[in-house]
């Protein structure tokens, strides 16, 4: 099963439980009881806040895999062939060698997206997940105004 569609079957069976739980907080504050209101009220916004954040996930992943086809059409995706331990994960000299070389890109050309979407990869490469999530973010805001 592709990730795209293991992202959307675990989006759709969450949506099944929030409705489910958010219809738990309907009957809680159906009842009429202070206590019960105030918990079907808490019990309604989980399953709201969690929506918002699965939307959000998903749309980032959407805008990445939007960008990632338009770079590689553009021959601007950068190639996988970093070399892997017997694992299977990228041996790390390696990856900080490919992450120097595309800080060096984005120190350059500050205000291209490509180049930020590639220093995102090496952050992923490199196994810093946090920092490349957020410099696909900024690679999107730069794509977004690019675009207009």
């Amino acid at each position: 099963m592709s990730a795209k569609r293991a992202a959307i079957v675990i989006a759709v069976v969450f949506v099944a439980y929030a409705v489910l739980l958010g219809w738990r907080g309907v009957l809680l504050i159906g009842t009429g009881d202070p206590v019960a209101i105030g918990l079907g009220i808490a019990v309604l916004v989980i399953p709201l806040l969690g929506i918002y954040l699965v939307w959000r996930e998903l749309q980032f992943g959407r805008r990445t895999e939007a960008l990632a086809g338009e770079l590689e059409a553009d021959g601007g995706l950068p190639v996988d062939d970093l070399p892997r331990r017997p694992s299977g994960r990228i041996d790390r000299t390696a990856a900080d060698a490919a992450f120097l070389k595309y800080k060096v890109e984005v120190e350059a050309a500050p205000d291209d997206w490509r180049v930020w979407f590639r220093l995102s990869t090496a952050y992923d490469a490199a196994g810093d997940r946090k920092r490349a999530r957020a410099t696909m973010r900024t690679a999107i805001a730069h794509h977004d105004q690019a675009v207009r």
